[in-house]
């Protein structure tokens, strides 16, 4: 099964994730995608491995989620947009190679039996237009593996400032 969490930036998605987790097992399974790119943004880990306790097992994983055993398990996966950025740099900004590349590990992630697999991601798309072309691919690819997870998603949450929005059951 997999819930789809979506929503703006500090509308509440990761909160939400993490409680819904928390409701479903004694012993969820944290899945972080960030890549460690400066003093300023491991700070911001820190804060988030800070706010879970020891019910959680944490697991880092930049890129291959299929890597990762989610059979009879809950896990968050926080969050699609750090993980598509890490494509993204690694394949010098292929948007085709990405979108494949993503696309073929939330497939074999989405087959694991019995597991619940919580995704977080943003919409980057609702904000204001990107500045450069570069920002503009993203948004693209970002809006596009969106829909890819929210087609195969079981449920999709929109947070609007901390209240959940169901849009699909």
């Amino acid at each position: 099964m997999i819930h789809l969490i979506t929503g703006g930036e500090r509308s509440g998605k990761s909160s939400y994730a993490e409680n819904l987790a928390k409701e479903l097992s004694d012993k969820p399974m944290y899945v972080a995608t960030a890549r460690k790119w400066d003093a300023e943004f491991q700070k911001r880990i820190d804060r988030h491995q800070s706010d879970r306790d020891e019910s959680w097992i944490n697991i880092e994983k930049e890129k291959h989620l299929s890597e990762i055993d989610f059979m009879a398990k809950v896990a968050v996966v926080d969050c699609v947009t750090l993980w598509l950025t890490n494509f993204f740099v690694d394949t010098k900004n292929n948007v085709p190679l990405c979108l494949e590349q993503a696309k073929a590990e939330i497939d074999a992630i989405a087959n694991q039996e019995n597991a619940i697999i919580i995704i977080v991601t943003n919409e980057i798309g609702m904000g204001l237009h990107a500045d450069t072309a570069i920002g503009r691919k993203f948004t693209a690819l970002q809006g596009w593996m969106n829909q890819y997870i929210a087609q195969k998603a079981d449920t999709v949450v929109l947070m609007v400032s901390g209240i959940p929005v169901k849009i699909k059951s």
